[in-house]
């Protein structure tokens, strides 16, 4: 589900912006919103304000899959500081991440942890840096109810953005498969543009003179044009009448 935020970057920046908003009376951390799939690790989110490169480097090698502090994150629910010495499993390569992390300055670091409603692992990392590593730490001490409620919210804001441009998605791609006439008003109009006289579609149809003239009302009216010829010309020049499923027998 989030390669919906790959593909709009809008609805991501929408997001990142909110999360350093709301991040900004904790000194403006550097930090890391992660949400990944339980039941497929591969799908992840990242809305990070760490080194880009550093963010396509972890994309890239599926970090997530053998990073420490997901990993840990995966076995606890309460909030856990952590650093290059982490051990959290038997196999000392799970570690060998924070040898790659060392050259963009991500040593230290604090993460708070929620298991969602679907199933989803979501991550709040802030990173302490040396130069206020007392200070952050000192906030963070303090704060942590405060910033396990932010992961909570930043979470709900993920699932909003991503439901509401959803279903805009949705309705668009509904729109556009939707047809604008029913399929006897399209039936009607199909005859109609091919020259037909009512009486004739009526014959063609099966259906009544006067249900001929109704559906070609309803179509004069669609379309806001004046009568059934200034609608046969509109319906052609945009594309908007199909073959009748008479045409074929």
């Amino acid at each position: 589900m989030f390669s919906f935020f790959d593909e709009n970057q809008t609805v991501t920046d929408t997001l990142q912006a909110y999360i350093q908003r709301k991040l900004f009376p904790y000194g403006n951390p550097a930090y890391a919103f992660t949400v990944v799939s339980k039941k497929n690790p591969s799908d992840v989110l990242i809305i990070s304000s760490y080194p880009d490169e550093w963010v396509n480097l972890y994309r890239s090698n599926n970090f997530q899959l053998t990073d420490p502090v997901i990993l840990s994150a995966f076995k606890r629910t309460s909030p856990f500081a952590w650093d290059e010495n982490i051990t959290l499993m038997s196999d000392l390569r799970f570690t060998k991440i924070f040898s790659l992390s060392k050259q963009y300055n991500i040593l230290n670091g604090f993460t708070f942890v929620l298991h969602d409603h679907m199933n989803n692992l979501a991550l709040l990392s802030l990173i302490i840096d040396g130069n206020d590593q007392g200070a952050l730490e000192q906030r963070l001490s303090t704060g942590q109810g405060e910033l396990q409620m932010l992961l909570i919210d930043f979470n709900e804001q993920m699932y909003r953005l991503a439901g509401l441009n959803a279903e805009r998605a949705q309705a668009k791609r509904e729109g556009a498969d939707r047809a604008m006439f029913t399929l006897r008003e399209n039936e009607v109009l199909y005859w109609s543009s091919m020259g037909k006289t009512y009486a004739e579609i009526a014959a063609i149809t099966g259906i009544s003179v006067s249900t001929v003239k109704f559906h070609i009302k309803n179509v004069v009216a669609k379309l806001g044009v004046s009568n059934a010829r200034q609608a046969i010309r509109l319906g052609v020049e945009l594309d908007l009448i199909r073959p009748a499923a008479s045409a074929a027998r």
